[in-house]
């Protein structure tokens, strides 16, 4: 009897204090959805940023994925061909890029997966791509980040 007593008084507790949450309306919600589509403008100083705190702490990864992991982002940088079909973002041009440089690390350069067959792009072409971040922890032998679904939306 007394369990009952004391449960009672629980859910009356939190009833009366749910009636104090604001009402969240639709158009809250569509702000909200708003807010979360807009891309986040990553720059080269933040994937240093990412690439050394992973290598201080070893939980880092999992802040990344809860952050930008799977997020739309926007980027830009220099393209670098790998084969006839693929390419990635380089912060520095080819001669100064992660493959040809000592001074370059892997943070330097972002692996790009395009939404639709992309155009041919020559070396060193500038360029600005929007699509969704990925981090790669799995694979050491694949890109450790990544632009999933990209479109470029800029090219000098």
């Amino acid at each position: 009897m007394l369990k009952k007593i004391v449960v009672a008084a629980y859910v009356g507790t939190a009833c009366f204090l749910m009636s104090f949450a604001p009402k969240i309306t639709s158009n809250d919600r569509t702000q909200h959805n708003k807010i979360q589509e807009q891309s986040i403008d990553i720059t080269w100083q933040v994937l240093a940023n990412m690439n050394a705190s992973l290598q201080v702490m070893s939980n880092y990864g999992n802040i990344i994925k809860e952050n930008v992991h799977g997020k739309k982002i926007k980027v830009s940088g220099f393209v670098i061909p790998i084969d006839s079909k693929s390419y990635v973002l380089s912060k520095n041009v080819y001669s100064h890029c992660f493959f040809c440089s000592t001074s370059a690390g892997a943070e330097t350069i972002l692996g790009i997966q395009f939404k639709s067959k992309p155009p041919r792009l020559k070396t060193d072409t500038y360029i600005s791509l929007e699509g969704t971040f990925f981090y790669n922890d799995k694979n050491s032998d694949d890109w450790k980040f990544s632009i999933l679904n990209a479109v470029i939306t800029h090219k000098k």
